[in-house]
């Protein structure tokens, strides 16, 4: 359980590291788009190569096509809901579906590390490289919308410790539940992630990274694609 914990907050704290990134300096909008770009072909190449394969590895197409759904739903009326609290509130909802996309993508995923922690399979260092290539570009975007638009330094920090404690403790819950944690089960929650993610993609990170790095973001796209598919491939 220790161990699960310890590599659940190594793996989660790339979150918090990206906001403080995200709110140490005033980043150009050029240089934000470009983060954002790199991390949604990073996120592009975890939903091909990664969740998807691994979850119709791991059991049937309909135990992923079932998590696919549920996942993408789930991001799309919490994306609404969050919208809807954003637009009451005055201060909108900027940065906040990354944020969003994050915790939705995080836990499903860390829950998945616990349970391959408990079943002895380890914890290679390029997977934890993968995941700091995905998880730093959101925090980063995220931390810097959520500062244009007003947001408290701390109140943004606040909100990714809160995503970081959520996500390592997906990740000492799926070690608990490893033993009864079937192979259709872990497909579905690789779906899950699989889902949300392509949904937080194509509503969110792509059309921000697109308007703020102008035709870059797509070089952007393929080299943040291209590293997390070569660690994908050293995992």
């Amino acid at each position: 359980m220790l161990t699960a914990l310890t590599w659940g907050s190594v793996a989660a704290v790339s979150l918090v590291l990206g906001a403080f990134l995200g709110l140490g300096r005033k980043w150009p909008a050029g240089a934000v788009g470009g983060v954002l770009a790199f991390g949604a072909g990073a996120l592009i190449s975890s939903v091909a190569f990664e969740l998807a394969q691994e979850g119709l590895r791991l059991g049937s197409p309909v135990s992923v096509a079932i998590g696919l759904a549920v996942g993408a739903l789930t991001f799309f009326w919490a994306d609404k809901l969050v919208e809807r609290i954003g637009g009451r509130s005055g201060g909108g909802a900027a940065g906040l579906p990354l944020a969003l996309g994050a915790l939705l993508d995080g836990i499903p995923e860390q829950a998945v590390l616990g349970i391959g922690l408990a079943a002895g399979h380890g914890v290679s260092v390029a997977l934890l490289v993968a995941i700091f290539v995905s998880n730093v570009p959101e925090a980063v975007g995220s931390a810097s919308d959520m500062r244009q638009a007003g947001k408290s330094a701390r109140s943004v920090v606040g909100l990714w410790v809160v995503v970081v404690v959520v996500c390592t403790m997906a990740t000492v819950g799926g070690y608990a539940l490893a033993d009864v944690t079937g192979g259709e089960l872990k497909a579905g929650i690789d779906g899950f992630a699989a889902g949300a993610l392509l949904v937080m993609l194509v509503d969110s990170m792509i059309p921000e990274a697109a308007k703020k790095a102008g035709n870059k973001a797509g070089l952007a796209t393929v080299l943040g694609f291209a590293v997390a598919a070569a660690l994908s491939n050293l995992s």
